[in-house]
């Protein structure tokens, strides 16, 4: 069944995610990795990357920043005969705290919803090959 099917990735954003001034780590850095687990997905779904088409929503709710530990949460809710939609969440589970150390981290009581996203990859039925 590929409807439901979910995948994970935990990981702590780094010094070379930042990409504005205080640390700040772009929006686009958030998408790269919804896009890591599409791929995922198409994969365990398909056995084939497939293509991630486009979004149809996406919502950065917080900003997040180099040292913050995050965890990417992407679900097949749909299954089309050559499309998958897929929903994306990244929650922060422990922020950065550089006004105590470079290294320091608040874990957080609970999880906090950063960023959102829907988003249709495209399944090939065959490979081709260049």
């Amino acid at each position: 069944m590929k409807e439901g099917l979910e995948a994970r990735h935990r990981l702590r954003l780094s010094q070379a995610d930042a990409h504005y001034g205080g640390d700040l780590v772009a929006g686009g850095r958030l998408l790269e990795l919804f896009g890591d687990l599409a791929t995922e997905l198409c994969i365990r779904s398909d056995g084939d990357e497939g293509l991630l088409a486009g979004y149809s929503q996406v919502r950065f709710l917080q900003p997040v920043y180099a040292g913050d530990f995050v965890e990417i949460v992407a679900k097949i809710i749909r299954a089309g005969e050559t499309s998958r939609e897929m929903a994306f969440q990244v929650q922060r589970y422990a922020a950065s705290r550089p006004d105590v150390s470079d290294s320091a981290a608040d874990l957080a009581l609970e999880p906090e919803t950063v960023a959102t996203a829907t988003g249709t990859c495209v399944v090939k039925r065959e490979r081709q090959r260049l």
